[in-house]
């Protein structure tokens, strides 16, 4: 059977290739064009350079293949409203569709963010079908990504795309090149994380969130969405755990909300002012102090979602960083 994923050369994408070799089916990666898919190279893949904005391109990759697994977004959330972020998640995301429809692809696994349901408590975690909460931070990234999927389930209804949701939640592992999520565990060793905030989100491994997509291909209902996560962890738990594994400190000063909020928005004031990407922005601070908590109990049901240890993914990840010169701990 004939995959392409497109987004194959970032963390998930490049764990999910493997996953995909592994089983055997003949993958084809959408590689950016220009760029240096590092992840990919030592793999039996078909790399094919590519823009999901040009329809050409899109066609041109998309003809004779069986399954369209599209991971490919942008997550930038600077500047908090953005064209091209939009462009790319969602006339990206219609330009696949339409791909898929032309060429009759016999399944469309559209990856999503779980940030598409409304968030719950550690009590009473945030499940599929669960209201948007995320419109009131003003990020396009979170905006476009709900737009983008909502898109997905009108052509499912509409135009019978045969298609399946996945969301998944924040994702640590190893083969991020960027780096994306890791740069968390990267801060921690250089010791650029000297406090934490009252907030927490669910966590899974990425290769964990790699073999539920790819058992998406023969299992889960057309139509249906599904949150691949694992863990529901304050952002005190989740340093210290990465601190226990990759032996380096954890904070231990909590700052008040109020603070962490003043923060971000002089932060983001004089990004604007100095024309600097800040790596703590308004929005990102008032997320920060808030609970992001999912149940992945029908991924875990469904697409037979792992539940490995979140220990698993930090070492993984760690352990390429320093393969890769990222680290220079001895």
């Amino acid at each position: 059977m004939k995959v392409l994923v497109t987004g194959a050369d970032g963390v998930l994408g490049s764990n999910l290739v493997r996953i995909l070799l592994e089983r055997n089916y003949e993958v084809t990666a959408l590689i950016e064009k220009g760029k240096d898919p590092i992840t990919l190279n030592c793999l039996d893949v078909n790399k094919v350079e590519g823009n999901i904005l040009n329809i050409a391109d899109v066609n041109a990759v998309m003809q004779g293949q069986d399954v369209l697994i599209h991971c490919a977004a942008s997550t930038n959330v600077w500047p908090a409203r953005s064209e091209i972020v939009n462009q790319v998640n969602v006339q990206g995301t219609e330009n696949m569709i339409e791909a898929c429809l032309r060429f009759k692809i016999k399944k469309m696994i559209y990856v999503g963010t779980a940030n598409s349901f409304g968030f719950g408590s550690m009590a009473q975690p945030g499940k599929e079908g669960d209201e948007y909460k995320s419109a009131k931070y003003g990020l396009d990234y979170m905006d476009s990504k709900k737009l983008a999927q909502e898109k997905v389930m009108l052509a499912v209804k509409h135009n019978g795309l045969p298609a399946v949701v996945v969301n998944p939640t924040f994702m640590i592992g190893p083969y991020d090149s960027k780096p994306s999520s890791g740069a968390m565990i990267l801060a921690l060793i250089n010791n650029k994380i000297p406090c934490y905030t009252k907030g927490g989100k669910n966590y899974i491994n990425v290769a964990d969130a790699a073999v539920g997509i790819a058992n998406a291909i023969t299992l889960g209902t057309i139509g249906e969405c599904y949150i691949l996560g694992n863990e529901n962890l304050t952002f005190k738990a989740m340093f210290d755990k990465i601190s226990a594994v990759v032996k380096c400190k954890a904070p231990k000063r909590k700052l008040p909300a109020g603070i962490v909020k003043l923060y971000g928005k002089l932060n983001t004031l004089f990004a604007r002012l100095f024309r600097f990407q800040p790596s703590i922005t308004r929005e990102l601070a008032i997320i920060s102090c808030e609970e992001h908590y999912y149940s992945a109990q029908k991924a875990v049901r469904e697409l037979k979602l792992p539940q490995t240890p979140l220990e698993q993914g930090i070492k993984d990840c760690y352990e390429w960083f320093k393969a890769n010169g990222y680290i220079n701990r001895k």
